[in-house]
């Protein structure tokens, strides 16, 4: 018998910016566990050296650490016009025990890699990626002090920043004691959003977590697309599985047929008569049974999930994901709600793998209820006479004859090949003849057309689902 590894949490850190939105983002330490998410501050200002006299070229052996790097922060490059100079040497980090190196130096050489030409960005790759042990060729430049003094150089890089240390959740980095937790947020039901907040437009590089504590971690500012990237995959990753956990807790007290499929923040865009475009306002949606629901915040307790005040059933309502080129704005990955009598509601999310998840709880949800409640009925008009339009999940489409309870006549689903209605009552069923091949068209007038055509289109979709070897997987899987 093969044992399953057991999955060790990891703790990831990593430097970014954060600001409200308003000031100059400060420098700060994201530091991501399992279940939360810290900004953390730096107690210890740099230590100050005594820079060398001379100006001699000097050769420094810095031995890299897997938690922090080298230790240092770098300015300039060639686009300023100026040699790569370090700015800043953190405390009892990998440069500064070595007690060579000075804030003023100038880099000449990695690992005899000229740097004197070299942009910024070249020059902090080079320095990434050169081993473990690595050979500085430095030499101190007294005319860069002004340029290192001035605040708020766009040139500033932090050279452990550029990384997401990882570590085991219950092993202490070195580091720990010098950094003070700012701001702590509970990834439990986190919003996690790249938005400025109510609109379409993308921060760049940057983003922003709300707990349901109500605290925030402001807006946090990364390097680059990349790093942007990951911080994003593994806080949403977090949040994903401490819903699927609660998920399961909250599925151990419900009977099978109110299973919870999906649980998740997405953005609901509402039309305002002020303003001539839509504002988003986080929406909690769950996926219960056969009920879609959609929550102001997300429900806690029993209390919470009988006050819902926005309920659909699943066999009532249309789903469907939106092409890009029906998007009403810069929001991405857009679905609509559409219920019978109201307004389409018209949702986003932050990534298209949330809205995967979003369609198969769905497909879920629609197949669990339709085999549940089995059969549906409609009165309808057909030959000028009173009838009952059965769908029903084993045999079909059936029309009853209300008065004699007779079958006027069935089809299976699959022999239906289209349909057609003009909006307001009248109903056209396309039918292929099993042994003719002939299509047959069955006309009708109802009373409630729109709740026909949701109806039928989930007794489809439930049909397809059950047939789908993805979907059974999927089913097996949950």
């Amino acid at each position: 018998m093969v044992k399953k590894k057991m999955t060790v949490p990891k703790v990831r850190f990593g430097g970014v910016t954060v600001s409200d939105g308003k000031c100059k983002p400060q420098p700060m330490r994201l530091y991501l566990s399992t279940e939360l998410l810290k900004l953390q501050k730096e107690q210890s200002d740099n230590y100050v050296r005594v820079p060398p006299v001379d100006s001699r070229e000097r050769i420094v052996k810095v031995r890299r650490r897997k938690d922090t790097g080298l230790g240092i922060s770098i300015k300039g490059g060639a686009e300023h016009k100026l040699p790569i100079l370090i700015s800043r040497i953190f405390p009892r980090q990998a440069a500064d025990e070595t007690g060579q190196l000075f804030v003023g130096d100038a880099i000449i050489k990695v690992n005899n890699e000229l740097l004197t030409i070299c942009p910024h960005d070249e020059a902090l790759d080079i320095l990434m990626n050169a081993g473990e042990v690595v050979t500085l060729c430095v030499k101190y430049y007294r005319a860069a002090t002004p340029f290192l003094q001035r605040t708020g150089s766009n040139s500033l890089t932090h050279l452990e920043d550029m990384r997401i240390e990882e570590f085991t959740e219950n092993v202490e980095t070195k580091d720990n004691g010098k950094y003070v937790d700012v701001v702590t947020v509970p990834l439990m039901m986190a919003y996690v959003t790249r938005y400025i907040f109510g609109t379409d437009k993308l921060r760049p590089n940057a983003f922003e977590v709300r707990g349901l504590n109500g605290a925030s971690t402001g807006i946090i500012h990364c390097n680059d697309s990349g790093i942007l990237s990951k911080w994003m995959k593994y806080i949403t990753d977090n949040v994903v599985g401490l819903i699927h956990l609660q998920m399961k807790l909250y599925n151990r007290n419900f009977p099978y047929t109110e299973r919870i499929e999906y649980m998740g923040w997405v953005n609901e865009g509402i039309a305002t008569n002020s303003l001539p475009w839509q504002k988003y306002k986080p929406r909690f949606l769950t996926i219960k049974g056969s009920d879609i629901l959609l929550f102001d915040s997300p429900p806690l307790n029993v209390v919470d999930w009988l006050q819902c005040k926005l309920i659909f059933k699943v066999y009532q309502t249309m789903f469907r994901v939106l092409r890009d080129s029906e998007h009403r704005d810069e929001r991405q990955h857009c679905f609509i709600i559409q219920t019978c009598g109201q307004d389409s509601r018209y949702l986003s999310v932050e990534t298209r793998q949330e809205l995967l998840r979003i369609e198969a709880a769905w497909h879920a949800a629609v197949y669990s209820c339709i085999s549940k409640i089995g059969h549906k009925t409609f009165i309808v008009k057909w030959a000028g006479r009173q009838c009952g339009l059965v769908l029903d999940w084993n045999h079909g489409f059936i029309l009853r004859d209300l008065d004699k309870k007779t079958v006027l006549w069935s089809y299976r689903f699959s022999q239906l090949k289209g349909s057609s209605d003009d909006g307001n009552c009248r109903l056209k069923l396309h039918f292929q003849e099993v042994d003719t091949k002939i299509i047959e068209t069955k006309e009708m007038e109802c009373a409630s057309l729109q709740n026909i055509l949701f109806c039928m289109h989930a007794f489809l979709t439930a049909k397809i689902a059950s047939v789908d070897p993805a979907f059974l997987g999927f089913q097996l899987n949950l």
